[in-house]
């Protein structure tokens, strides 16, 4: 096992006003950042969870995003309600949330080599 068993990244990526990609920290995503940050820490998790802001997650159209590794499961949180139930639900047992989660399509594996 890594060094956490949670990492949280939590995109804070800003643009101008305008840009059709849209923007998460416009959305909010500064607020729910600094509330799960406070929340790992008060709930005594700091040394298995890591909350990290992130730059593009790209999903900007989803926004504000986050994703949570190694689960690879990526969130549109929109409420600090929203947050609350992935750090309670996901995070402390370990059962995402699915209404919750971006569905991304599968991309076929090309690597050959």
């Amino acid at each position: 096992m890594g060094r956490f068993q949670k990492h949280i990244f939590i995109c804070i990526n800003e643009r101008k006003s305008g840009d059709k990609r849209g923007c998460c920290a416009s959305k909010g995503s500064l607020d729910l950042l600094d509330q799960i940050k406070g929340r790992v820490h008060a709930l005594g998790l700091k040394g298995t969870v890591r909350v990290n802001k992130a730059g593009c997650l790209d999903a900007c159209a989803q926004g504000p995003t986050m994703v949570v590794y190694p689960d690879d499961i990526w969130y549109a949180p929109r409420t600090r309600e929203d947050m609350e139930e992935i750090l309670t639900e996901h995070i402390q047992n370990d059962q995402p949330v699915d209404r919750l989660i971006i569905p991304f399509k599968k991309q076929p594996n090309n690597f050959n080599g």
